[in-house]
């Protein structure tokens, strides 16, 4: 298992040639998506959001990063842990806000929730409540791809978790056996639910695990957004020019509980305010700031343009109409 500790190297620009404007969407990106997320735990404590609601702070670097080498064409399938995911992907803000609210207005009418985002338009396969699920889709829609001779990539995200699933390893062994064109994304966040990885797995490097299926796999710091998109713009050329599956683990760590419900009795609070002195947007910002990127003025501007967009998101769910009770039974198999 890797070290406890976060890490705490400066992000890797050297494996890109990054621009100003490039840096500053990265960072939008993922102060866009902390944002949300944490007026979405505000919105739950205020009983507007309910359900199950499952919070990716601290996690950002990841979505934010593999966003970067993927075409529209591409498809997308999440995890339960998906706002970032889909806003990442280009999913408006609004009608995101308006699916937690459980809104007709929202992406999935307000029928998914939290957990079942969707946008067919923008390839989003979106989250399912089981864990690791999405795997066996993504290979699926892989081998569309190739039948057709299409030439799309499918990132398929998931936790450490879904890895003692053995959806995990029929999956991994048919898109390298049949090399199909499938992004594999571990958010390896080290507590699945709430057991630590070394307590449930025997084998703890989840790469290694991957490379036994014969595909190239890499561990890598899931806190850098540099070397996240780095390592995914390399791993989709590869997918796209014929090369086979691509694993990716990146090694992360959930700033929130497993979900609003869960009490966090299994880590300490101070790893939890270790880690966040290391978050992904925090050593990023101070990148910035050190390269002459960032000033104040513009960190200002940032901030005030995102709040601005996610006041008008819960403004726009908050005045959205609830699906008609004679509309509740449409799309349902008697």
């Amino acid at each position: 298992m890797t070290d406890a500790h976060p890490p705490d190297n400066t992000p890797q620009a050297h494996k890109l040639h990054l621009s100003r404007t490039h840096a500053l969407h990265l960072l939008r990106e993922m102060l866009r998506i902390r944002a949300f997320e944490e007026r979405c735990a505000e919105l739950y404590t205020a009983e507007k959001i309910r359900g199950f609601l499952h919070l990716y702070s601290g996690e950002e670097a990841i979505a934010v990063g593999i966003m970067q080498g993927l075409a529209p064409t591409d498809a997308v399938v999440a995890t339960y842990r998906e706002h970032g995911h889909a806003l990442a992907r280009g999913l408006p803000m609004d009608r995101l806000m308006a699916e937690m609210y459980g809104k007709e207005t929202g992406v999935s009418r307000g029928r998914g929730g939290s957990m079942h985002l969707f946008d067919a338009e923008r390839r989003f396969y979106g989250g399912s409540a089981i864990v690791g699920a999405g795997i066996p889709l993504a290979v699926g829609l892989a081998l569309a791809d190739r039948m057709q001779a299409r030439t799309q990539v499918t990132a398929c995200f998931f936790g450490e978790g879904a890895v003692a699933e053995g959806a995990f390893h029929e999956s991994l062994n048919l898109a390298a056996l049949w090399q199909l064109p499938v992004l594999f994304v571990c958010e390896n966040n080290r507590y699945a639910m709430g057991t630590a990885l070394e307590r449930s797995e025997s084998e703890t490097d989840i790469a290694r695990k991957a490379a036994g299926y014969q595909m190239p796999a890499v561990a890598l710091d899931g806190m850098d957004v540099i070397a996240v998109e780095a390592a995914a713009r390399e791993a989709i050329a590869e997918i796209r020019n014929g090369g086979g599956p691509r694993f990716l683990e990146c090694r992360t760590y959930r700033f929130r509980a497993h979900s609003m419900f869960d009490p966090q009795l299994y880590r300490d609070k101070a790893e939890v305010a270790q880690w966040k002195q290391q978050g992904p947007i925090v050593r990023f910002r101070r990148w910035l700031e050190a390269a002459g990127m960032l000033d104040a003025d513009t960190a200002g501007q940032l901030d005030a343009e995102i709040a601005q967009a996610l006041a008008a998101a819960v403004d726009f769910a908050e005045g959205s109409d609830w699906e008609p009770v004679a509309d509740l039974t449409r799309d349902v198999a008697g």
